[in-house]
């Protein structure tokens, strides 16, 4: 298992945490999980493998919300131990941090509930690495505050995810004069797919621009992010969950080659 301070080691390269955005089946994770595995050891990254073992903020309440608490968890928790990789999935209520914190190595706190302490304090208490969401109306430097929630607790395994700002009711864009605010803090992991979401659509399901996360990551990387989030599919179009600006996986590792060019130039 790569340790906190072994995730950033690789000379020109960066941490890449990614893979479906929820866990639909078993299959599914495997299949993705183990595509994912192969490029980035051939490409030589650093991989964590995410899915979310429940969706709680949904915009529906007929929306996917999971396939059962603990079976997700465990399908994650043998993913992991399939390929000796770490592992992480958000939780959105303090109760659940002990619960994953069993399954998996990094406990990541949604955007929307970045600046809930007991939450924040919940995940901390684990003794896992902690992964706070910017949220989307939230400053960069605002987030100080909740990496000391952490820290404070007696955990100095923090990173920061920047998922972009609201722009407007529909759309998010992101501020890349926050990468270096906010690299003082923590590590910084720049979510490339949920800053291309379109949210609060008139159908009760969140749209997307896939089409630019090429663009965003290419920028991140030229910004000095330490990772990149990227949730990926086999068939983003049949996701149970965001499908609307998940990345197909046959485009990640051409995606991954350019992004690798770009660190070793400003590295």
């Amino acid at each position: 298992m790569i340790q906190f301070e072994k995730f950033f080691d690789r000379k020109n390269s960066f941490l890449l945490i990614a893979g479906p955005c929820a866990i639909e089946d078993e299959n599914i994770a495997y299949e993705i999980a183990n595509k994912i595995y192969e490029i980035s050891k051939k490409l030589n990254i650093n991989f964590v493998f995410k899915g979310s073992f429940k969706k709680a903020n949904r915009s529906r309440i007929d929306s996917f919300t999971g396939i059962g608490d603990e079976k997700a968890l465990e399908i994650i928790k043998k993913v992991g131990n399939s390929f000796s990789i770490p592992t992480t999935t958000d939780i959105h209520e303090a109760k659940d941090a002990e619960l994953a914190a069993q399954y998996v190595d990094i406990l990541q706190i949604p955007a929307f509930l970045a600046r809930q302490t007991d939450l924040i304090v919940a995940a901390a208490k684990t003794s896992k690495i902690v992964n706070i969401k910017k949220g989307q109306f939230m400053n960069p430097k605002s987030m100080k505050f909740a990496v000391d929630k952490v820290k404070d607790s007696g955990n100095d395994k923090v990173l920061i995810t920047e998922r972009g700002s609201m722009f407007g009711y529909q759309d998010l864009v992101v501020d890349f004069r926050g990468i270096p605010e906010m690299k003082e803090y923590a590590p910084v992991i720049l979510d490339v797919t949920h800053s291309l979401q379109q949210p609060n659509q008139p159908s009760g399901v969140t749209g997307g621009n896939p089409e630019l996360i090429e663009t965003i990551a290419k920028a991140g990387i030229a910004s000095g992010v330490d990772g990149l989030f990227i949730e990926t599919h086999p068939s983003p179009e049949s996701a149970k969950s965001d499908g609307k600006n998940m990345l197909n996986i046959s485009k990640l590792e051409p995606l991954l080659i350019k992004l690798l060019k770009i660190k070793s130039v400003v590295s």
